[in-house]
């Protein structure tokens, strides 16, 4: 299948993948001016980062409930939820403010998301193509997009309350065109039909690769323009080159993992991709120049940028339809953990034994992987046994 023809398939998820991008991407440039606007420190704002985690993980929960009342409603009702977001944060003034705040923006950031993935399975098994390595790579450009322009926007000192209506418009364009004509044809939920029935290994191994998928990236996200100025002497400023790479690679990787995954499957794409990941974080540890360590950063987002999309396609293809979304959430609640484990991991080891230390822990975490996903593509087939 083209590209065109799967982005067509899936526009309105891919919409909300994108969304999930600009708001992220957006958001993350600001940060420094909300932690300096509640006056936290550094503690009291790492704490307040559990927040989003907290609220992502309850939308997650009740995510197959909404989808089965909701249905086509939900991606374009949670577009809004997802722009009015962008505000809260702006008017706390106060650490336990801003946590309620970004617990708020966790919901509704993860209603969009898993939302959107859900719906991107649903469409691979009417369809019978792999539609979900595109429509991650729509995430990927359009937070790579989003943090430049903020980026641009910061260093000409646009304060944050002048920037994030700007991406809140673009949000509520994109939750435009997240509308579908037709609603989703969802069925009944597992616990209607008797219960989840055989999902326990299936779930717990896809929860261990996104689990460690996550780890890695937004390790690498958040501490590779660091190690690239600290441990290696970079010029102030050329750090921000290492989670510009990774954005660019993980969008690359994902457009080639569309084709490529029609070829290799699933399981042997992110086995593949897995290698190649394992090799950047080994070259980004102990690479002695600023160059070799971006040739690891670029390694790196190449080997985790299938993973993610893959291993949703993998399990849903695993279970019956009436479990997909139940799945699928629970796989991400678990899973999604390691979005905010990673990064606190990485300081506490680099703490210890410095950050080449900590990107060689990233690289075995990543090994890891491999006998997951080998077992989860060797499982059995339930949409098909029992659908």
């Amino acid at each position: 299948m083209s590209i065109l023809e799967a982005t067509r398939l899936s526009r309105a998820p891919m919409a909300g993948l994108a969304a999930v991008g600009v708001f992220w991407g957006g958001f993350a440039a600001y940060v420094p001016e909300i932690k300096a606007q509640v006056g936290a420190s550094d503690a009291a704002f790492g704490a307040a980062l559990l927040a989003p985690a907290a609220g992502g993980i309850l939308a997650m929960y009740f995510a197959p409930a909404l989808v089965g009342r909701f249905g086509r409603r939900l991606l374009p009702a949670s577009a809004i939820l997802l722009a009015l977001a962008y505000f809260f944060p702006l008017l706390a003034t106060t650490v336990p403010a801003l946590g309620a705040a970004l617990f708020f923006m966790g919901v509704a950031v993860s209603l969009v998301d898993i939302g959107s993935n859900m719906r991107i399975s649903d469409l691979e098994e009417q369809s019978g193509r792999h539609l979900m390595n595109v429509n991650h790579a729509a995430f990927s450009f359009a937070f790579a997009a989003a943090a430049l322009v903020a980026s641009l926007l910061r260093r000409d000192a646009v304060p944050a309350a002048s920037a994030f209506p700007i991406f809140a418009a673009a949000i509520l364009v994109l939750g435009w065109i997240m509308r579908e004509a037709h609603d989703w044809a969802v069925p009944k939920t597992g616990a209607d039909t008797g219960g989840h029935v055989g999902l326990g290994r299936p779930v717990a191994l896809a929860a261990a690769v996104l689990f460690i998928t996550f780890v890695a990236e937004n390790a690498c996200d958040s501490w590779s323009a660091l190690h690239i100025e600290r441990t290696l002497g970079g010029a102030a400023g050329n750090g921000g080159f290492g989670p510009m790479m990774l954005g660019l690679t993980m969008g690359i990787g994902r457009l080639s993992g569309q084709i490529a995954a029609q070829r290799l499957g699933e399981a042997g794409l992110i086995f593949a991709s897995t290698l190649v990941g394992i090799l950047g974080a080994t070259l980004l540890a102990l690479a002695p120049s600023v160059a070799l360590a971006l040739a690891g950063v670029a390694l790196l987002g190449l080997g985790v940028a299938v993973a993610v999309p893959s291993v949703n396609s993998l399990l849903g293809k695993r279970v019956r339809a009436a479990d997909r979304g139940w799945a699928i959430s629970r796989a991400w609640m678990i899973g999604f953990t390691g979005f905010f484990v990673g990064p606190t991991l990485m300081g506490q080891v680099s703490e210890l034994a410095g950050l080449r230390a900590a990107f060689l822990l990233i690289a075995l975490l990543l090994v890891l992987a491999l006998p997951a996903v080998t077992l989860l593509g060797r499982s059995p087939v339930l949409a098909r046994a029992q659908a």
